[in-house]
């Protein structure tokens, strides 16, 4: 099966393009983005060497059902899906900060916690807890969002102090985070499974505070099973997940976690169809519908063309 790993368009009116770790995000006449999802995986800040089969796919048509699904409560950037790889939508100044809200003690907070640590970015951890175990409320983790290599965790008081945000904005994004991380773990549940943590990016357009990118996919966002999750937990047994973090286990299994020196383990086509398999798991488990994968021959003709159907549209 083919793979997307890289564009190279060239749309008119097209000011500017940025190739970031999974998508390829075309500017044009600075008010308009087009930002194709590709086939690329990214694990500890690296972008791995092997396309996934349809995860381009999955992860834009995740992102659309979400953002058409909290535009209620929270404005986003969002006009049209042109493609089942591609949204297409206004440009905004984006903030240099991630928001992480996390709703259970797993993944790189554990690692912190197991390794003694009992603040993390400001917010103050309670002690005796155990991997996994849900918090008493979500609590918000920023990071600094890099142009190239690690994010760094960073906490509210320096995120102000520092400029990056102002408090007011900084006030809003945090309402916006919960608001729409309470309803991601509604949604969530509704379907047997648990929203255990995501980041959420914003930006500002025309003076207010606009959600951007993607929001509760895989690539984002960290889901358990519910079923079984308890007796898991209380057993200190590892939870069924639908999430990447089975790609960053794999890889810390083969002795890598992105630091120098480090060799990317050879990724099989075996391990690329199972770790395509777990995204479709994913996208059909959180939106309750059948995934339908689209031709994924010549890949880049189709998307260049539905781009640009949707542009005229636009009348850009």
């Amino acid at each position: 099966m083919e793979t997307l790993l890289k564009t190279d368009y060239h749309f008119p009116g097209q000011t500017a393009v940025y190739h970031g770790k999974v998508r390829d995000v075309y500017t044009i006449k600075d008010n308009l983005l087009a930002m194709v999802a590709t086939d690329r995986i990214s694990a500890f800040d690296v972008i791995l060497p092997k396309g996934i089969p349809f995860k381009g796919q999955v992860i834009n048509q995740i992102a659309s059902y979400f953002l058409q699904s909290t535009a209620d409560i929270v404005p986003n950037w969002r006009l049209a899906a042109p493609d089942p790889m591609v949204t297409v939508g206004y440009r905004c100044e984006g903030f240099p900060v991630e928001m992480i809200i996390r709703g259970y003690l797993t993944g790189s907070a554990w690692r912190e916690y197991a390794a003694g640590n009992r603040v993390l970015c400001g917010v103050t951890l309670p002690e005796g807890m155990k991997e996994n175990e849900k918090f008493p409320e979500p609590i918000i983790t920023p990071t600094t969002k890099a142009a190239e290599g690690h994010d760094e965790n960073i906490s509210r008081e320096e995120i102000i102090a520092q400029g990056l945000v102002s408090e007011a904005d900084y006030d809003r994004m945090e309402a916006y985070t919960r608001a729409l991380f309470k309803r991601g773990t509604e949604m969530a549940a509704d379907k047997g499974l648990i929203l255990v943590d995501t980041k959420y990016e914003f930006g500002k357009r025309d003076g207010k505070v606009i959600l951007i990118d993607e929001i509760h996919t895989p690539d984002s966002s960290r889901y358990f099973y519910a079923e079984g999750y308890q007796e898991r937990f209380e057993k200190g047994e590892p939870q069924r997940q639908l999430s990447k973090e089975f790609v960053r286990q794999w890889l810390i299994d083969h002795n890598f976690m992105g630091k120098e020196g480090q060799t990317v383990p050879e990724m099989t086509p075996e391990f690329c169809n199972e770790v395509s398999q777990r995204y479709i798991e994913l996208y059909e488990h959180i939106t309750g519908m059948k995934f339908v994968p689209a031709p994924s021959d010549n890949l880049e003709k189709r998307i260049e063309e539905n781009l640009l159907n949707c542009l005229e549209t636009l009348a850009v």
